[in-house]
């Protein structure tokens, strides 16, 4: 395998450390232990399920540049980054979490990834997720509860084991424990100033995906300490007047972060991530004892706010929580290239910024290269420049 650097992020000096290093140790050890690691890409995958089989989750690499061009042998140049980057990790044999990975479990989000999916079903054992797109649909929750069964029994054979309600039950409070604890600490940027920077809430989440509760509970505790200690001490990460941004949008990591560096660099502070590498996997809780486990899960799976369910008005009530929550001065919401239902989408989110909530909107249209970062800054800047005068 090659060298792992580009899906190295770039953090240096906070306080939890580099995550993709952090979060690959993690799996590496519980592999040792001979549990069966599942490679995933979405948000939608029912982790608990899982963990219910003894299985870790991993998420698969997809936020980088360099694997792009080889993708592009099989692969349209204009698919979206994501889908070409998550592609090339693959066909170049670069991403250890897929090379640690026992079996993949992928979903049916756009039609890019579907197909993209055809091309890697014979690598490795692969159930696909056939996602209901149209939530509301009388149905849509039984089809996608049924869904979630057959991925149950995929992985009773894939990894000869049994899953039974009473585990995934147990799995489901403590995925519930970690979400509440987590925006525990997310709600340190909700100060004036903020306490917690994105890449420490980068650092967290990338780890908490494949972490269970009781492992990732040190590392909750330690944050919270430490975060109590800059709060009691009133160091925040930016000055209090600093403008402060709520990221929406697409899936953002990797070289995609240049706009978050953007935004710091403009003297801007990002308070809340709407996104499903930010705080989106974390933000509702799933039922408990309710009697049908499975159905459960789709009910909270089913109300993920991403672009790819229409209506998608889950969206519109996340943004007004989220908004009266950390109170952002602008709305950046961030698509990339040829992401058709987040860029068509953006239209309604600015209408909505706009007229509900009085604030600036930006919609960031971008790839994982670096070709765009002077028009990327140059806007960004006028937008922060806004704040200043209202």
């Amino acid at each position: 395998m090659s060298d792992n650097n580009s899906i190295e992020p770039l953090i240096n000096d906070n306080f939890i450390g580099e995550p993709a290093k952090r979060t690959l140790s993690y799996i590496q050890s519980k592999r040792e232990l001979d549990m069966p690691v599942i490679g995933t890409y979405c948000g939608f995958a029912p982790l608990e399920i899982f963990r219910a089989a003894g299985c870790v989750p991993a998420v698969l690499c997809a936020f980088s540049n360099k694997t792009i061009e080889a993708s592009e042998q099989a692969l349209p140049a204009n698919l979206c980054p994501l889908i070409k980057s998550s592609y090339g990790f693959i066909i170049t044999d670069t991403c250890p979490f897929y090379a640690l990975s026992d079996a993949i479990v992928a979903e049916t989000t756009c039609d890019g990834k579907k197909k993209m999916f055809e091309l890697i079903a014979d690598k490795k054992p692969m159930y696909v997720m056939d996602l209901p797109q149209m939530p509301d649909e009388p149905g849509a929750k039984g089809n996608w509860a049924n869904v979630i069964r057959n991925l149950k029994a995929f992985l009773e054979k894939t990894f000869n084991v049994k899953i039974d309600d009473e585990q995934i039950e147990k799995e489901i409070k403590d995925t519930n424990i970690k979400n509440h604890e987590l925006n525990k600490i997310f709600e340190y940027t909700a100060n004036k100033p903020s306490y917690l920077t994105w890449k420490e809430i980068y650092d967290l989440t990338y780890l908490a995906q494949s972490a269970s509760y009781s492992d990732l509970k040190p590392v909750i505790d330690e944050c919270k300490k430490k975060l109590q200690t800059r709060k009691n001490s009133m160091s925040g990460i930016a000055q209090t007047d600093a403008p402060r941004v709520l990221i929406t949008g697409c899936p953002v990591g990797g070289d995609a972060w240049k706009v978050f560096k953007i935004i710091e660099e403009a003297g801007g502070v990002i308070v809340a991530i709407d996104n499903c590498t930010g705080f989106k996997p974390f933000m509702d809780n799933i039922k408990e004892n309710s009697g049908d486990p499975y159905m459960a899960l789709s009910e909270r799976y089913m109300n993920l706010h991403c672009s790819c369910m229409s209506p998608n008005n889950k969206r519109f009530t996340k943004l007004n929580e989220l908004i009266e929550k950390y109170s952002p001065d602008v709305v950046i919401d961030v698509v990339l290239h040829a992401c058709h239902t987040y860029s068509i989408e953006s239209f309604k989110v600015s209408e909505h910024v706009k007229t509900n909530h009085n604030l600036p909107f930006l919609k960031i249209e971008t790839d994982f290269s670096q070709g765009d970062v002077k028009q990327i800054k140059t806007r960004v800047e006028a937008l922060l420049e806004m704040v200043d005068k209202r």
